[in-house]
């Protein structure tokens, strides 16, 4: 199956060099050789954006292209030249990348997903390449949704009054690495923090009576990202308003993403649901997410975007009111959107929105 997949994504890299005219195409970024690779990883830093190896591809051939650090691991454990790839290192010390390159690519006309001297920047051609997964794919994309909401919503049902943001971003990620997650972005928020900031990284606040935690985790390149709520009083009639208003919101914008349309559509439900629903403002506090997959955000949808959404395509939605906030990922299917971190041990709020039915998470109370 992976011979499978691989094939199909050269292919598909392959179109490029055709319709620009291009030599060869050199893919480094992580997001892309994770991609090209079935989940392989070129990072030694798991925030690292360029990776240490690089692949480029010509008409006829691949090539693996690395410093002699490398070679080892990618040789015995990507195992790289099972997929094709012929190595070609350098020493670490006398820096050859470039100059390898152009000696492979069998032309100039150079295609990189990241400045290179001596190339063109393809990435905006490129990167779409990955947006419509394929059935291998879906299938690890499942299992990371899976996997992620276990280990939050694990994470969560131990946060106690008096428990600092750090200490329970440290569980999460002692349960994430447990099953190899990297955990791309963490956001934990006691009590006022959750109002006061979108993106409250977490500190050595004390939670008192409240917590949110939200994660991008990702694993064989592909990315999960979602929130999670814990109450340690009862939910006010005010903060059920917003959280189950920000939940309809959520859920009109994943029943309004649907391959072959534009994925604006979706985004606009979401600020008529913004209206409908008494909160019409709130969405210029913060973006409302967008396309996911190897990245954490590929694009971030308003009003201006013009990309259309594809079968298969990753869909993360933030939208958030003041003091709540409402997140799962899913894929855009024709048969509708499919839950990829539904809630696995949280307790569950059923809710329609716009004919699809949606099981979504909703706050914990301890």
């Amino acid at each position: 199956m992976v011979q499978q997949e691989v094939a199909e994504k050269k292919r598909r890299v392959r179109t490029v060099l055709g319709e620009h005219s291009l030599d060869a195409i050199y893919l480094k970024t992580q997001s892309n050789f994770c991609w090209l690779t079935g989940g392989g990883l070129n990072v030694v830093g798991i925030t690292m954006e360029t990776g240490v190896a690089g692949l480029l591809l010509t008409p006829e051939r691949e090539y693996l292209i690395c410093s002699n650090i490398e070679v080892p691991r990618m040789r015995d454990e990507e195992r790289l030249e099972e997929q094709g790839y012929q190595i070609h290192a350098f020493p670490w010390y006398d820096d050859q990348e470039a100059s390898l390159v152009r000696e492979l690519a069998g032309g100039n006309a150079i295609g990189a997903d990241y400045p290179l001297a001596g190339t063109v920047n393809v990435s905006a051609t490129v990167n779409p390449l990955r947006y419509s997964l394929t059935e291998w794919e879906v299938e690890r994309y499942r299992e990371v949704g899976r996997l992620t909401a276990a280990a939050i919503e694990d994470a969560a049902a131990t946060i106690r009054p008096g428990d600092r943001e750090c200490m329970i971003v440290g569980r999460l990620a002692e349960r994430l690495w447990a099953e190899r997650l990297d955990y791309i972005t963490t956001f934990c928020a006691a009590d006022e923090r959750i109002a006061d900031y979108r993106h409250p990284i977490a500190t050595d606040r004390k939670i008192e009576k409240r917590a949110m935690l939200c994660v991008n985790a990702r694993k064989w390149g592909l990315i999960i990202s979602l929130t999670r709520f814990v109450q340690f009083e009862p939910v006010s009639a005010e903060l059920r308003r917003r959280y189950d208003a920000n939940v309809r919101i959520d859920c009109g914008m994943m029943a309004n993403t649907v391959p072959g349309k534009p994925a604006v559509e979706a985004f606009r439900r979401g600020l008529q649901l913004y209206a409908e629903t008494g909160f019409p403002d709130e969405y210029r506090l913060h973006h409302q997410g967008g396309s996911i997959g190897y990245v954490g955000r590929d694009y971030k949808v308003n009003q201006n975007t013009t990309e259309v959404v594809q079968e298969n395509q990753g869909f993360a939605w933030n939208p958030s009111i003041t003091g709540s906030k409402s997140e799962d990922t899913i894929l855009a299917t024709t048969g509708g959107p499919l839950m990829l971190s539904p809630p696995v041990t949280f307790p569950t709020m059923k809710i329609e929105v716009d004919g699809c039915a949606f099981v979504r998470p909703d706050i914990l109370i301890m």
